[in-house]
């Protein structure tokens, strides 16, 4: 029987076994964060998937330093999988029955500024890219060659991706005043 506080995994890879326990100590809130404001509808599941595709290529990583950089990259394509997955089946469902507004609690309404529901509005309309280059740029603190990792793409098409959005935003609230 192991010990309190001692990971357990499969035994083969003790090492492998401690560094995702650490890595999951340290980054599990802000990549449930990550997918969830990337729009991921079940992001638990998505981060709990993304954890078990890490333990499962731990050994194939060529640098394990970058576990963190290859932990939101998976956490990344697989909300954007989520997504694509969802609108396919939305696609070819029957006609759904109109959709109700979201009912928000008083709590929520008192929290939220009419700016923030504005802004936050404006990022749900933003195209799924510029969305993703700014949620992973503002809210997670990245530099523009980690997101272009994280992403899939040059960090020329960061920064275009994250201008573009910044004055869609930047419209969006000019237009409230």
């Amino acid at each position: 029987m192991p010990a309190a506080g001692t990971p357990v995994g499969d035994g083969t890879d003790p090492q492998r076994d401690i560094a995702l326990a650490a890595l999951f100590a340290r980054h599990y809130t802000s990549m449930l964060r990550l997918a969830s404001l990337l729009g991921a509808d079940d992001a638990e599941n998505i981060v709990a998937e993304a954890y078990y595709q890490l333990y499962r290529k731990w050994r194939r990583l060529r640098n394990p330093e970058r576990a963190e950089a290859y932990l939101r990259s998976v956490v990344c394509n697989l909300t954007r999988m989520r997504i694509r997955h969802l609108q396919t089946v939305r696609r070819h469902a029957e006609a759904p029955a109109p959709a109700k507004e979201p009912v928000a609690s008083a709590e929520h309404d008192a929290l939220l500024q009419d700016d923030q529901r504005v802004l936050i509005a404006a990022v749900r309309e933003l195209p799924a890219r510029q969305r993703e280059a700014l949620v992973l740029r503002h809210w997670m603190g990245l530099k523009e060659a980690e997101i272009a990792d994280a992403m899939g793409i040059s960090a020329g098409s960061v920064k275009t991706h994250t201008a573009r959005g910044i004055a869609a935003l930047t419209k969006a609230m000019e237009a409230r005043r």
